[in-house]
């Protein structure tokens, strides 16, 4: 049976809105706009509350669309600020347009303020939408567009449904549009992820799909980013663990509640920021201690738990890298000793287990790189000798593996490595989480305060990764700790010991954060003791080392596989602006195209790495004059795409008829636009 929404209008079974009535929509809008109140259920209070915010931005509702649309290179930047979130959302995308293909619809991705970064979609409907600029570098908010599904979903932060009539701007009332924000496991929007079709191919299922896909996304995005913390897995129903509907809570080794995603939060019974500061046994009743060392007496077996409701459920645990392997023996997880002024000075912390498997070698990054040798060799004389290491890099180069390294080849092997992104956690985070707070410190804070990751590492490794994004009113603090090996919790005045080796990395270029003001100069210098730099993939001299030593880490999948000549060959092409972690990626599923096949060829490589390596290069040119010399398939490909869209005026549509390809590979492959500044 439907049921009435709250906001009118009708629900299906599944919650999904459906689309109100066009002669319904007509009505309230004329009545909107003659400033009449509008009657309960003729639209939905949302859609009515966008259009009241439409009219403040001074949009009319018959003007003629205007936009402006980066270029190729700022959108480029847009992709890579964004990278974390498409490459999850990507993969995703194609697997929901397997769903609705030849359905006169496309998909779209955006960053959180609309702004379009990438589509899939059939090629007709794609042109139909390039009229109203339904394309990537395109913003949607409503500021721009008026009441559409991304923009409105962006300012309710919630899934919305914008159908036909009910656009404030009537060039899009073509259109059906179905949208949901994407939140970081920390619940900040980072994104929308939206179908927009034909208004009269409008389907009920299409807003379950979106949602659907983008709670994958939102729960791939936890996979990698808690390595520190315990990952628990849970739900009512086993056979539900590992599937879309599992919850995934996380929690610090002390108990500590960090985060969860909305399945959790659900069965929880609170909001993220309710639970915050709560610990493992008032959520479940049971310390963690015991159900740890439950696990280490059946680490096969899952554990059974019961929510503070009481509902019963069945749950499995990820140790993370300050646990080490769950096949532990119990007593190592004896409490922190209370009240303590001081660390002891060694071993590890009290709660945390030995590390049983050990890290990455040193050994086993050089594969032949002369670069990759000379760096190591250059790290290898420092080794034990108290001298702060500094690793640039790409994104994506490997400076968390080396840092690792470094430190399983060091006298701290033994001890912690804690890692901290520091662009990765919250501003209004990263304080406690590096310096701890004490009991009462602030609204949240947990009862007997929490143990920050300086502290973590007392008697081996601080690795502070992408140390060029920590907030400069931290990085004083930073360098006092750094000087005086002393730490003050948050609400706090007794200072605690600290011996720690200093490990950082970045992808910007410190000294020119410095002229800009956003780094200090005296922190460089005290974490710049030797500098190290990583080479990007494409400069590497090892590329088919490294791919064999990746493959031969995926277990089973790769055991055999061999690539083919040819993929080494477009490998060596391809410029992988992702650097180690793009590879790995490629390669992952890759290999799970293979099948019984053994030997990797083109046709098992992932579409994206094939669009990327069709993608054209501006052909070379010297102040603007053809530079003499052999013309790459790219730039000849560049060239006939630059003809055909000159002779066509910049007709997207007809430059793709007359190449014979779809717009969408126009747009993909266009050049981007010259510099002929002289």
């Amino acid at each position: 049976m439907p049921h009435e929404n709250q906001a009118g209008g009708k629900a299906d079974a599944q919650g999904a809105r459906r689309p109100t009535p066009p002669s319904s929509v007509r009505q309230a809008f004329e009545r909107f706009r003659s400033g009449d109140a509008v009657d309960p259920g003729l639209v939905e209070q949302s859609i009515e509350h966008s259009w009241k915010r439409c009219v403040g931005f001074g949009l009319e509702e018959r003007r003629k669309p205007q936009f402006s649309e980066l270029s190729i290179r700022r959108l480029g930047e847009a992709r890579e600020q964004n990278r974390c979130l498409t490459l999850q959302a990507l993969p995703v995308m194609e697997n929901l347009y397997q769903q609705i293909v030849d359905t006169e619809s496309m998909i779209l991705l955006t960053d959180p303020q609309g702004l379009i970064l990438h589509t899939i979609g059939d090629d007709a409907f794609l042109e139909r939408a390039d009229k109203v600029a339904l394309r990537p570098g395109v913003k949607w908010s409503e500021q721009e567009k008026g009441t559409n599904a991304i923009g409105t979903a962006i300012v309710t932060q919630a899934p919305t449904l914008v159908h036909g009539a009910e656009h404030f701007l009537a060039a899009n009332h073509f259109l059906t549009c179905s949208a949901t924000p994407i939140a970081d496991p920390y619940g900040r929007l980072i994104g929308v992820l939206d179908v927009t079709g034909d208004w009269r191919g409008y389907h009920r299922h299409t807003m379950a799909l979106v949602r659907m896909s983008a709670s994958v996304i939102e729960n791939n995005l936890f996979d990698g980013l808690f390595a520190d913390e315990i990952t628990l897995r849970f739900h009512a129903r086993p056979e539900l663990i590992g599937t879309l509907f599992q919850g995934i809570a996380i929690f610090r080794t002390d108990g500590t509640f960090v985060t969860a995603n909305k399945s959790a939060l659900f069965q929880l019974g609170g909001e993220l920021n309710t639970l915050r500061g709560h610990t493992f046994v008032e959520l479940f009743g049971v310390p963690l201690p015991a159900v740890l060392n439950q696990i280490a007496l059946r680490a096969d077996r899952p554990v059974n738990l019961a929510l503070r409701s009481g509902v019963r459920v069945v749950a499995r645990l990820n140790l993370g890298r300050d646990t080490g392997s769950s096949s532990v023996a119990p007593a190592s997880y004896a409490a922190p000793a209370a009240g303590r002024d001081t660390v002891p000075a060694r071993p590890a912390r009290q709660d945390a287990v030995p590390r049983l498997t050990p890290l990455i070698s040193l050994a086993c990054l050089e594969t032949g790189d002369p670069q990759m040798a000379h760096a190591i060799g250059r790290v290898r004389r420092v080794l034990g000798r108290d001298i702060p290491i500094l690793i640039q890099g790409e994104t994506g180069t490997g400076k968390e593996l080396l840092a690792q390294a470094i430190h399983a080849a060091s006298p701290r092997a033994d001890a912690p490595f804690v890692a901290v992104n520091c662009a990765s956690i919250p501003e209004n985070l990263i304080e406690s989480e590096l310096f701890g707070y004490e009991e009462g410190a602030f609204t949240g804070a947990r009862k007997r305060g929490h143990e920050g990751k300086i502290v973590q590492a007392h008697g081996g490794t601080l690795f502070l990764d992408e140390i060029g994004d920590m907030p400069t009113a931290l990085q004083a603090r930073l360098l006092r700790v750094l000087q005086e090996r002393i730490v003050t919790p948050l609400g706090s005045v007794r200072g605690q010991k600290v011996d720690v080796a200093v490990i950082c990395a970045t992808h910007r270029q410190l000294k020119q954060c410095i002229v800009a003001g956003t780094f200090r100069e005296d922190l460089y210098y005290r974490l710049n003791g030797l500098a190290v730099t990583l080479p990007p993939l494409r400069e590497r001299h090892d590329l088919e080392a490294l791919v064999q030593r990746m493959i031969a880490t995926c277990g089973r999948e790769g055991d055999g596989v061999r690539v083919a000549p040819d993929v080494l060959g477009l490998f060596r092409e391809h410029r992988w602006p992702g650097n180690l972690r793009e590879l790995a990626s490629v390669l992952r599923t890759s290999l799970a195209m293979l099948g019984a096949d053994r030997e990797l060829r083109r046709e098992h490589l992932p579409d994206d790495l094939l669009e990327d390596l069709a993608k054209p290069t501006a052909v070379t040119e010297v102040q603007g004059e053809q530079a003499q010399g052999p013309v790459s398939l790219r730039a000849l490909e560049a060239t006939a795409i630059e003809r055909a869209l000159a002779e066509h005026r910049g007709n997207v549509a007809a430059a793709a008829r007359s190449l014979g390809v779809s717009r969408n590979t126009i747009y993909r492959r266009q050049p981007a636009p010259r510099n002929t500044t002289r």
